[in-house]
């Protein structure tokens, strides 16, 4: 069997490739620009979709970055991995995004029509945007601010660590796992509180800052962001601050068999 990993040098592919190796699982990474035995694959030109497809059974699906309708570029690229034989696709989503939403809602239909054992993983935000380069974490050491449009609304962070060893579980295990999983941290947190873990972390003061929608959008935007999908994005911490994603889920526990890991535990390693 071999798995093929879309997006497979990102936050959650990378993870998922090493999880799915440890397992001795044969595993494909498709980058856009590959080395090292990975496999050319853009979303955008289908002539690298037959070669990154040869042979596989099993898909993680990361949708293309940046595009606010990514269903006409995923469409083909599921009909060709049906027809090739592949069984199981998990889709990366996001737990702000029902079925049939805006964006990735579509494309969860699409998945559970195209392939007989289809996964849809719902994580909610990730630990991993308050590290690294994510603008979180680029604002956090260069202003001491996080900045976003959620007021007090909490969300219960998830590690992509776990997002992966759920995934590799569902592309793996012998037993498929049919339907969806919303995947969370073990707490709920507002970005205030999460600022406040962080100042303890970095032994530097770090605030939360609270803008309104177009203000966010427009952050967005003036750091990359295509207009139509910063305010898609934008958006999504309107939710937020109403208290769409202030729940946690067991879905790691029962899947994996261990609790997800918390915020301090990720931000401070």
């Amino acid at each position: 069997m071999t798995v093929l990993i879309t997006g497979g040098t990102g936050t959650t592919g990378s993870r998922v490739a090493a999880a799915l190796r440890e397992r001795d699982v044969p595993v494909r990474v498709a980058s856009r620009r590959p080395m090292d035995g990975q496999v050319r694959f853009e979303w955008a030109d289908p002539g690298t979709h037959a070669a990154a497809l040869d042979r596989v059974c099993a898909v993680y699906l990361v949708a293309p970055v940046g595009v606010a309708d990514p269903a006409p570029l995923v469409a083909p690229f599921l009909d060709r991995a049906r027809e090739g034989g592949v069984r199981r696709v998990v889709l990366l989503s996001s737990s702000a995004v029902p079925e049939g939403a805006p964006v990735l809602g579509e494309l969860h239909q699409m998945v559970r029509a195209g392939v007989p054992e289809p996964t849809v993983l719902r994580p909610s935000w990730f630990m991993q945007n308050f590290l690294g380069d994510h603008p979180h974490a680029r604002s956090a050491r260069a202003d001491g601010e996080i900045v976003t449009a959620t007021g007090s609304g909490r969300v219960a962070f998830v590690d992509a660590g776990d997002i992966a060893a759920v995934a590799a579980h569902a592309l793996a295990d012998e037993k498929p796992h049919v339907g969806e999983y919303v995947l969370t941290g073990p707490e709920a947190l507002s970005y205030a509180d999460a600022a406040a873990v962080l100042t303890d972390v970095i032994g530097r003061p770090v605030r939360h800052r609270a803008v309104n929608v177009a203000e966010l959008a427009g952050r967005f935007v003036a750091a990359g962001y295509p207009a139509d999908f910063a305010a898609v994005l934008a958006a999504l911490d309107e939710g937020i601050a109403r208290g769409a994603e202030d729940r946690t889920t067991s879905a790691v526990q029962d899947v994996t068999g261990r609790p997800p890991r918390s915020f301090r535990e990720v931000v401070g390693t």
